[in-house]
Order: structure tokens, then C-alpha cells, then sequence
């Protein structure tokens, strides 16, 4: 939204430092145990203030055998040590990894170390895969109900492991998947439910929402090359909308929005405003107006392409052309 955060600086690092964990990783808070949605919240707060300080907060290598702690042999990682599996836990460990540019090789003494299990990526898409029910829908782990939060996570993996045309397909049932997400915007009021036979709630427009934009991806393939990847704004895209933009903005803004005096976006009407609604909101706002474009990259001209094979996370090209980026590339251990 524009707002100048640099107030917050200060205020964020001494909020961080003293729950990160010497073994790895971020607690909630002071005394708790290191968690991948707090360390996926805090580091992303950390790449937003910006700033040498801010990143060298980071224990990179302790960073690096943590996540090695929880990845898990079937491919999955657990969310915390002796915590649950799901597909939130691959999605943030992936997001890491990239952010940070850690070492895809497992730690030695990673509890998944094995023959078959050397880096964190091993058997990661095949478990993905397994995690697609008989609707379509993708579900938190293997054999249990299809949710739209976790669909948007394991699409967002994948993508993060390879362009999305190339390794959605390959391991997911496309037109399945697409039928299940198309039945999650509801007529009259165009926003989105996660589950079957649940009512609308304005935070998967951006859960599910999202995942409309990555399925575009893999549906249109690679675009002609461009020197950088830029919004589409100009032009009408080459295929028709897979989901209703006009509807789940209007959802948005004439349901979602608190029309009293407190203001503020809510998930339904009658319902208070809450910040992760909010910012559910708001999040999806913004894919409803933009098309992202993929850079096509030649691997004989394209040196950085060269650089970005070697990652083994081929999908990090667009990250790695941001400047925060660049901030983290520069200041790692």
C-alpha cells in the first residue's frame, strides 16, 4: 500500500532476536520451540524491513539443520520437531531454502538421511502427488480432506521445485484439479470456499484465489522472452479467465469491506474484521488486476539461468530478480 515501515525496524529485530532458537529456527515467542510458520512469518517481516542488520539476524547454518530436522523420508517435513506433517511444512521449507539460498544437500545427521533421501528435495513432488484426493482438491497429507489453503501450498511448492507447465502436470491431475477449484466460487456472491459444501469466507481469495494464477502458468507455458518480468497490463492474456475475477472483486469490495465507521475488510458480512482476513483480502485484490508473466530463459545466452540450474530450484528465477533478493544473496553465510 505504499506506507513507510522503516518505523518499525527497530521494533521488529528486537522482537526476533531473542526467540530465535540456537538449535534453528523461530519460536512464536520467548521459551517456545521453533515453529515453520512463525520462521516463514519472521523472515518475510525481516526481508520487508530490509536492511544488512535485519538479515544478519538469521543463524543460516542452524537454519539449515533445523530444516534438515524435520524433513521427513517420505518426502513431507514436519512443521515442528515432533509435530504434524503436511504440505504447509514442504511449501515453507521450500520458501526457506530459496529466500535464503541455503544448501539443498541434507545435514549428515538429518533423521531422512538415507540412500534415497540425500537432499530436501527427495521424494518432496512424489508426496505432493499423493496428497490430491478423489475430487480433484489437494488435502494437508496423503488421505484426508481436499482444503483450498493447502491446495495453493502444494501448487506453490511445486512451482518453487520447477516452471509450472513443466512439473504441475507431471505430477498432479490437472483437469481434476481445475474442476475442484472452479466449484469453490459460488454464484450469487463470487467470492471462494475451501472445502466442499462450506460457505464463502473472503480469506481463501486469497488460498484459492492464488492457486488460479499458477494453474494459468501451467496451462499457458512458457511466454515469448522478455527482458523482465513485468505485469501484464496493457493486453488482454491469450486465454479466457478460469475463474470469475470481476465476481470475487466485487465480493471483496461490497461484502468483505466493513462499511461502519471501524472500516477494515472482514470474511463475510456481519462478521468483525480481523488482520488475517484483511490481508487475505487485500493479497488477492491484486492478482484479481495483474497476469503474471513467465520469462522464458535461454540456458546457451542466459548466464543467469546458468547460475539458477546450479540452485537446483529452477522456479527461483523470479525471486532472484528482486532486490530483497539480492540483500539476502549478499549477506549469506
Amino acid at each position: 500500500m505504499g506506507e513507510d515501515i522503516s518505523q518499525y525496524h527497530e521494533r521488529l529485530l528486537s522482537t526476533v532476536r531473542p526467540i530465535q532458537n540456537i538449535t534453528g529456527g523461530f519460536g512464536g515467542g520467548n521459551g517456545q520451540m521453533s515453529h515453520l510458520a512463525t520462521t516463514y512469518a519472521i523472515l518475510l517481516s525481516l526481508a520487508t524491513v530490509g536492511g544488512k542488520e535485519a538479515l544478519d539476524v538469521i543463524d543460516r547454518k542452524a537454519m539449515w539443520k533445523w530444516l534438515g530436522s524435520l524433513k521427513q523420508v517420505d518426502g513431507s517435513f514436519q512443521v515442528s520437531n515432533g509435530g504434524e506433517e503436511d504440505i504447509r511444512g514442504a511449501y515453507i521449507a521450500l520458501v526457506i531454502l530459496s529466500l535464503l539460498d541455503l544448501p539443498l544437500d541434507l545435514p549428515k545427521d538429518s533423521p531422512a538421511y538415507s540412500s534415497s533421501c540425500t537432499t530436501f528435495l527427495s521424494n518432496l513432488p512424489e508426496w505432493v502427488a499423493r496428497c490430491q484426493t478423489f475430487e480433484g482438491g489437494i488435502s494437508a497429507k496423503p488421505d484426508v480432506e481436499a482444503h483450498g489453503a493447502y491446495a495453493f501450498c502444494a501448487l506453490a511448492c511445486l512451482c518453487l521445485l520447477d516452471a509450472p507447465h513443466v512439473i504441475i502436470p507431471k505430477y498432479l491431475d490437472v483437469p481434476r484439479l481445475i474442476s475442484w477449484l472452479s466449484a469453490r466460487q459460488y454464484a450469487p456472491e463470487g467470492g471462494f470456499a475451501g472445502r466442499t459444501n462450506k460457505l464463502v469466507d473472503g480469506c481463501y481469495s486469497h488460498w484459492v484465489g492464488g492457486c488460479w494464477p499458477l494453474i494459468e502458468a501451467c496451462l499457458e507455458g512458457l511466454l515469448p522472452s522478455t527482458s523482465k518480468m513485468e505485469p501484464f497490463e496493457t493486453s488482454e492474456p491469450s486465454y479466457s479467465s478460469l475463474y470469475s475475477r470481476e465476481g470475487l472483486i466485487r465480493y471483496i469490495l461490497c461484502c468483505c469491506q466493513d462499511q461502519s465507521k471501524r472500516g477494515g475488510l472482514r470474511d463475510k458480512p456481519s462478521h468483525l474484521k480481523r488482520d488475517f482476513d484483511k490481508t487475505s483480502c487485500w493479497m488477492q485484490r491484486s492478482v484479481g488486476r495483474l497476469i503474471l508473466m513467465v520469462q522464458h530463459a535461454s540456458p546457451k545466452n542466459d548466464k543467469s539461468n546458468e547460475d539458477l540450474e546450479a540452485s537446483g530450484i529452477p522456479a527461483v528465477r523470479a525471486f532472484r530478480s528482486c532486490s530483497i533478493y539480492s540483500e539476502f544473496r549478499n549477506t549469506a553465510a
